[in-house]
């Protein structure tokens, strides 16, 4: 009988890994040595920096040792949790081929210097971007490790990256931690960065940044709680000492802002359950908003405050039988013509966002001409001089009967006064 022959066996034989399957072992002091040996031979001189760096970076693998390069760029050495250096290994453990060391604050020309060792780095290595922007907000979050001088070099420099989009403004609300706060680190290091941003790009370029870092609503929280730091007086004397007087203007509109929204929130709640006319004019009276705002906010509110009929037939009259009965609202807010042209191009603006209202503009506008909430005059103006660009064509031909009825008689009634 015969059966299949055995198998070979591999007892006693060591199997070899491929090439490609070894892994190489993370040694971040090895890189650390390779590279500090490197920057030891460029003398301090930049340009020969980058091209070291240039040169260097397939056979010192930066894919897998980018963040420990920033590091070593930024502080001189690898940072420990805490800002502190690594002092792991055979020294040195520090060069002085590094920002820290090769910039002093105030002096942007060396700043920008230096900076273009970065910027052309990254350039070359594209895939170093996203690691510089991992190390910061690293970095950001260690400022205590750091010497004062340090962290005004830091601040410094991270306005000109903020600037150039070399890093997202999104870092920013990081620097907000307890024990950055508390000491005023934090607070420090904010306003550098906004002050050197200002200085070199204009103060729109700071509103832009902070918009864009979305601290709007908490840039009081870089003031300590304690000691009533966290006060109105406070917050527009510190940033107008250092010359940033639009942050403050900036802190006082948002804060409007929310007022505003926190009344439009009320004045919704006030007309959804239809409460008295007068009620609600109180409402806005009370929070002193203008005339002219206060018209828009009913309008919103009325145009919020019920669900509307998804067939076209139906909601023309759901719509003029809701504006007619708001119309005490809209009256005891259009008491001069500002306030009446405002409303019509706010409604102009809404038709057009609403499409199945488009068709009824006309209809709306001469409700509010028969109930005295629209003049004819501003009426007139609006059509010939200041209305919106937005479905204009559709709502001039709505309209134009209306207008040429208007126009007639405000030809009589000129006729009639030439004849007295």
């Amino acid at each position: 009988m015969s059966g299949k022959a055995p198998l070979p066996s591999l007892t006693g034989h060591r199997l070899k890994t491929r090439k490609r399957d070894e892994k190489k072992q993370y040694d971040p002091l090895g890189f650390r040595d390779a590279i500090f040996e490197g920057l030891s031979e460029t003398k301090g001189d930049l340009e020969a920096v980058f091209r070291y760096l240039d040169s260097a970076g397939s056979k010192l693998d930066y894919r897998r040792y980018g963040v420990n390069l920033i590091e070593v760029l930024i502080a001189g050495g690898l940072l420990a949790p805490g800002g502190i250096i690594v002092t792991d290994g055979d020294p040195p453990h520090k060069t002085e081929t590094c920002l820290f060391e090769c910039c002093t604050p105030g002096d942007l020309e060396g700043l920008k210097a230096f900076d273009q060792v970065f910027i052309q780095l990254m350039r070359r290595y594209k895939y170093l971007e996203k690691m510089h922007e991992e190390e910061m907000n690293k970095i950001l979050v260690s400022l205590k490790g750091f010497s004062h001088d340090e962290r005004t070099v830091l601040a410094q420099i991270t306005a000109l990256w903020l600037a150039s989009g070399q890093i997202p403004a999104t870092l920013l609300p990081i620097l907000i931690n307890e024990h950055q706060v508390k000491d005023g680190t934090a607070l420090e290091f904010l306003l550098e960065v906004l002050s050197t941003l200002k200085s070199e790009k204009g103060g729109t370029a700071v509103i832009n940044v902070i918009k864009k870092s979305g601290m709007e609503s908490s840039l009081m929280d870089f003031f300590p709680a304690h000691n009533q730091q966290q006060t109105k007086e406070n917050f527009a004397k510190t940033f107008s000492a250092r010359d940033l007087p639009e942050v403050v203007s900036f802190k006082k509109q948002q804060e409007e802002q929310q007022r505003r929204l926190k009344v439009q929130r009320q004045l919704k709640v006030a007309i959804t359950e239809e409460k008295p006319s007068k009620e609600i004019v109180d409402i806005l009276i009370k929070n002193s908003i203008p005339e002219s705002d206060s018209v828009v906010m009913i309008w919103s509110c009325v145009m919020s405050a019920i669900e509307w009929s998804k067939k076209e037939d139906l909601l023309q009259d759901q719509a003029l039988r809701h504006i007619r009965r708001h119309v005490p609202l809209f009256e005891a807010f259009s008491s001069n013509s500002r306030s009446e042209l405002v409303l019509l191009n706010k409604i102009q603006e809404f038709c057009y966002d609403n499409m199945n209202f488009l068709k009824i503009f006309n209809k709306i506008i001469l409700l509010l001409y028969k109930t005295d909430v629209l003049s004819e005059d501003v009426i007139l103006k609006w059509y010939r001089e200041s209305h919106s660009q937005r479905g204009w064509s559709v709502f001039m031909d709505q309209m134009k009967k209306f207008i040429e009825w208007l126009e007639k008689a405000e030809e009589e009634s000129d006729d009639d006064e030439d004849d007295d």
